[in-house]
């Protein structure tokens, strides 16, 4: 028996209880709600048999980019496979068990094609488009991720249970692809749908953040709690943006009393919540500020982290926290993984080659007061720092690394260079940061030639 859910497709689901619970887990999905998980277990208790719940558990659990629930993915894996041999499923449905096969064996681009290909005969189904996005991200596929949005924007029209949604998506590709203006309006439209959508307003912060526009950007914050307050995890990235817009005002002690007030409220080891942290905590000692003894806590979380491997940005992050804290044993553990790791085959292992074994020296020369070679190792990443994944927000903190490792190396034309590429990304505007290490470089060649 099939069902059609909130995205107009059919699901095989055979009670009206188990169908409203899989409508909770899209629109979880969508939002990123607390209740994603909640609604998903219910799912699976009324109705044990349904595939593309098992397979979306697999998917979720990827998500995590944590080694210790690769097992666990392997089983949802093996359940849906099963449940699909004993009945009759979806194609959409087996386009999910595909996409989490495919993942599972190291191939996340042949995962997001056969999400996709789901895409191409069902365009109005947004929960797929979500989860192409979501692996787009992890790769570092921003021009896909807009590619993807954009073909199936048609299909959703306002009438569209989670059209507000599918704006929010489109607003954070038009941003990581430049379109600042156009970001913005999609955002706010798609809030005007979906008061619910993190993703959507974290994207018009986004928007903010790259144009210089930090008293815009907080008053979007504040103004829209009802958009991330009840939300997962999720919250705490927006609270992060938070921070970086008051760096970007000179409010160096506000940012750090959202680091312990909401930040780093809750001492989770999720990744996302690492990487918030670390590069919050990065940005402020950049500016001078002093930090504490902050970077032991997240210290003790990373060095649980060293042969994780999943994700370079995650491990990039983990890094960050091993040399704040100056635990030399567990990043040098780091090091020789990631040259262990380099030598495989596969996807992920291409990206641990480049960028990874250049950002990873580059990070440690820089901890290291080594400056020309971190600058040296840093710029050879840079080209490549896109296929780590994340956004350009998150990535930021490495080029703020490597720039400031060129001034204090004397690299000074090559800084520059680094400098205008950063300006341009951001359709010219000049941010915090830029006019400063301009006022810096400016200085330095002024003494140079005197």
């Amino acid at each position: 028996m099939t069902q059609t859910d909130i995205c107009f497709c059919p699901v095989s689901l055979t009670s009206s209880a188990a169908l409203e619970h899989w409508n909770g887990v899209i629109l979880g999905l969508l939002s990123h709600g607390t209740q994603t998980p909640v609604h998903l277990g219910r799912l699976m208790e009324a109705e044990p048999d349904f595939a593309m719940g098992h397979a979306a558990r697999g998917l979720f659990c990827l998500m995590t980019g944590r080694a210790e629930v690769i097992g666990a993915a392997w089983e949802a894996l093996v359940t849906a496979q099963t449940c699909a041999a004993q009945g009759q499923i979806t194609e959409r449905e087996r386009g999910w068990i595909t996409a989490l096969s495919l993942w599972l064996e190291g191939k996340p681009t042949a995962a997001v094609a056969a999400a996709e290909t789901v895409l191409r005969a069902m365009p109005h189904d947004t929960v797929t488009a979500k989860l192409s996005h979501g692996i787009r991200f992890m790769i570092g596929d921003s021009a896909g991720m807009r590619r993807s949005i954009e073909r199936v924007l048609d299909a959703h029209g306002t009438d569209h249970a989670c059209y507000g949604y599918l704006q929010g998506c489109h607003a954070f590709t038009l941003e990581e692809t430049g379109e600042y203006e156009l970001a913005e309006e999609a955002g706010l439209k798609g809030l005007l749908y979906a008061k619910d959508d993190a993703w959507g307003l974290h994207a018009v912060a986004h928007v903010h953040d790259m144009t210089a526009r930090p008293d815009c950007g907080i008053a979007l914050i504040e103004q829209n709690t009802a958009a991330w307050g009840a939300s997962n995890n999720f919250r705490y990235h927006v609270w992060w943006h938070k921070a970086l817009l008051h760096i970007e005002r000179g409010e160096l002690d506000t940012a750090l009393g959202l680091y312990d007030a909401q930040i780093r409220a809750d001492k989770t080891d999720d990744y996302r919540d690492i990487s918030n942290a670390t590069s919050l905590l990065m940005r402020l000692e950049l500016e001078g500020k002093a930090i504490g003894n902050r970077w032991e806590e997240l210290a003790n979380f990373s060095e649980n982290r060293v042969e994780d491997g999943c994700l370079v940005f995650a491990d990039l992050h983990y890094l960050l926290a091993l040399t704040g804290a100056d635990r030399g044993e567990a990043r040098d553990a780091m090091s020789a993984r990631f040259a262990r790791d380099a030598a495989k085959p596969g996807e992920m292992p291409a990206r641990v080659q480049d960028p990874g074994l250049a950002a990873v020296a580059g990070l440690n020369a820089f901890s290291e007061g080594r400056y020309d070679e971190a600058f040296q190792n840093l710029a050879a990443a840079r080209p490549m720092m896109p296929t780590i994944g994340g956004s350009h927000a998150q990535r930021d903190v490495f080029e703020r690394m490597t720039i400031d490792a060129g001034l204090r190396a004397g690299r000074y034309d090559a800084t520059e260079t680094i400098l205008r590429d950063r300006q341009n990304l951001r359709g010219g505007h000049l941010d915090r940061f830029a006019t400063t290490r301009f006022e810096k470089l400016n200085a330095a060649r002024s003494i140079a030639a005197q």
